[in-house]
């Protein structure tokens, strides 16, 4: 690739061709626990603009710039009070739609109060995921995916931050033959003790664990094919080894492992034959990113407290930033890298993934990489990007803008 489209893919601030693309389509910007507690205020950046979220006396949301209209004072530490957000500077209040409601330091009765606005965004709050649309005129639809549409209890949130660009971290994502390797382990666990884990259930229809199968077959036939959507990216493996008691297999059956592109930057993957994990790569700025992911199960309803258990002792709160990164070397143990794991860094796959895009680099310089075919559906996607941040610039809407009346249901 040359270093201009690495730049244009990879970039998204205001301003920028990859910026304007992605600001066509509602981000998320924070979990609905985040504004739990006694504050219910979070600051985050989101495509390298500041922002501050809030909820009213009222319980609504609020999604305004950071900077006050004033003098530019950080509004994150602002007062909540009075139906609004007031800076603490010279006690300006803001209402969630961004409208000046109060200037105590000015004379009374002036006119500057309807003259100032904050900037402000459409909010949306989705089964633990809170979104923002930051572009221009009204936002588009959501797609009707089944973690939207689902019922609360059958799905469970959570986050975590990457320190690189939003593209290698997507690109992971839809990259099925690093399974085998990157998440390899030498030894099978009980698939009766997988809930809520990764690559540990069995394949439906069968005992074999899916660690069995990774470890085992590392040469999947990969087929994607595009979609209104994004892509469909399809991992074959011809279970021709051996059974959990050591017998030969005829090769008679086939595992199919499914992962969705959803545009513009999500991926939707199997956690097991009954739940699935959506997950999207939201850029901070060029340098770092937060992935969101909602599980969603078709099952029955999702044990959140177990799903939390599972997965808060990995993070710091309130930045929800890996307990284990490069100032640790990851948590790498070699002992364990001999006799448990590929990478010696744990049983997190999350780590795994941690290590391998953030070892890319800040922005990944893709005038270095050498692609096989196993890079299908990388190909195709970065295709795809090009060709949407193109279509925005002539004008028209990229993949998966949907009116605001039409909600469309992904096929295929």
């Amino acid at each position: 690739m040359r270093e201009e489209e690495n730049v244009r893919l990879t970039r998204t601030g205001p301003g920028t061709p990859a910026g304007t693309w992605m600001r066509r389509y509602w981000q998320p910007v924070a979990l609905s626990v985040e504004l739990d507690g006694v504050r219910p205020l979070v600051a985050p950046k989101v495509l390298g603009q500041d922002l501050v979220l809030f909820r009213d006396g009222d319980g609504e949301l609020g999604l305004v710039d950071r900077g006050c209209p004033h003098r530019g004072a950080d509004l994150a530490l602002g007062r909540l009070e009075d139906g609004g957000l007031r800076c603490c500077f010279h006690g300006w209040l803001f209402g969630r739609d961004g409208a000046c409601l109060d200037t105590p330091a000015e004379p009374a009765g002036g006119g500057l109060v309807s003259r100032v606005r904050l900037g402000s965004y459409p909010v949306r709050e989705i089964n633990g995921v809170i979104w923002g649309y930051l572009g221009p005129g009204e936002p588009p639809e959501l797609p009707a995916l089944d973690c939207f549409e689902a019922p609360a209890g059958h799905t469970f949130a959570w986050k975590g931050l990457l320190e690189c660009n939003w593209l290698q971290a997507l690109e992971v994502g839809i990259d099925p033959a690093h399974a085998s390797y990157l998440h390899r382990f030498f030894q099978d666990e009980d698939p009766s003790d997988s809930y809520g884990k990764q690559f540990r259930a069995a394949s439906q229809g069968t005992d074999l664990p899916m660690t069995k199968i990774l470890r085992e077959y590392g040469r999947p036939d990969i087929d994607a094919v595009r979609t209104p959507y994004g892509i469909r990216i399809t991992a074959l493996r011809t279970l021709d080894g051996t059974d959990t008691e050591g017998r030969p297999m005829d090769g008679s059956r086939t595992h199919v492992r499914v992962t969705h592109q959803v545009f513009p930057h999500g991926f939707h993957i199997p956690l097991d034959a009954e739940t699935a994990i959506t997950q999207w790569h939201v850029p901070i700025d060029d340098t770092s990113c937060y992935w969101y992911a909602q599980f969603t199960s078709v099952g029955g309803p999702v044990d959140r407290a177990e799903m939390r258990r599972q997965r808060v002792d990995a993070v710091t709160l309130p930045d929800y930033r890996p307990r284990f990164g490069r100032s640790n070397g990851y948590g790498y143990d070699p002992a364990e890298q001999l006799t448990t794991t590929y990478t010696g860094l744990g049983t997190d796959i999350n780590v795994h993934d941690q290590w391998a895009v953030e070892g890319q680099g800040a922005i990944q310089d893709r005038t270095r990489e050498h692609l096989g075919r196993s890079d299908k559906a990388i190909v195709m996607y970065r295709r795809m990007l090009g060709e949407a941040i193109s279509a925005v610039e002539r004008g028209e809407d990229p993949p998966l803008v949907l009116p605001a009346d039409r909600a469309a249901r992904p096929r295929d």
